[in-house]
């Protein structure tokens, strides 16, 4: 690999987790109404994957196949993370596989919610 490949492969990696990271503040903007915490801490996001061209994939989960913002939530995510800068699409999956759990809080969750 000549310089100029490690070089633009080096930047590629860079842009990618730059938008991955920003990616991840704009899910962190998007809570459950019921519930006073984002949906990242929540454990409700499986998957995030920041593909060339900027396009990114979720993987996410609702607390439960009867939630009541089930339609809301998903779109909600779509929405912020379409509004971030150099974004080009996104897609949003919804699964049940696994089940959602509250073992898959993060702590800052759990004490949040007093599981803690």
């Amino acid at each position: 690999m000549s310089e100029q490949e490690k070089s633009q492969a080096v930047e590629t990696e860079t842009t990618t987790d730059d938008f991955r990271e920003r990616v991840i503040a704009a899910i962190k903007t998007v809570y459950d109404p019921e519930i006073p915490v984002d949906v990242l801490e929540l454990g409700l996001i499986y998957e995030i994957n920041v593909y060339p061209i900027n396009n990114v994939y979720i993987l996410m989960t609702l607390t439960s196949p009867s939630c009541p913002s089930a339609e809301v939530i998903p779109g909600e995510v779509e929405q912020r993370v379409k509004e971030v800068e150099g974004i080009n699409d996104v897609k949003v999956e919804v699964t049940f596989d696994p089940p959602y759990s509250q073992d898959m809080m993060s702590e800052a969750a759990k004490l949040e919610l007093g599981f803690m």
